[in-house]
């Protein structure tokens, strides 16, 4: 099983998950959308198999700081072109498991998800 993460190599939570990854000795290959980008594709399943209201982090600073017309009438489109021009409004991290995707970490999702 080929497994990916994505996210921002800064991010607090992003160093968790990685950690975590690492010391359960699951490999997988890191995503940087801050280096990469992100592709259209990838987001739009994401938003397809959990909602855009997921995928989409509107408690960062990146989302708060929009004006309240880019925040005004959200759908699934709108979302997906904010976050592909700002990929740090993508909640973080997205483990890409190739059948489905976790979004956000918590240990005991990892845990049932590779056991």
């Amino acid at each position: 099983m080929s497994i990916t993460l994505y996210g921002i190599k800064a991010c607090d939570t992003m160093k968790k998950a990685r950690t975590w990854l690492d010391e359960h000795g699951v490999s997988y290959s890191f995503h940087d959308y801050k280096v990469s980008a992100i592709d259209r594709a990838n987001l739009q399943k994401w938003c397809d198999e959990h909602g855009w209201e997921i995928v989409l982090n509107r408690a960062g600073t990146t989302f708060r700081k929009l004006d309240d017309a880019q925040k005004a009438d959200l759908d699934q489109a709108k979302a997906i072109e904010l976050m592909l021009a700002q990929p740090s409004m993508i909640k973080r991290p997205v483990l890409d498991l190739g059948n489905r995707t976790l979004v956000g970490f918590k240990p005991e999702l990892y845990s049932a998800a590779l056991a």
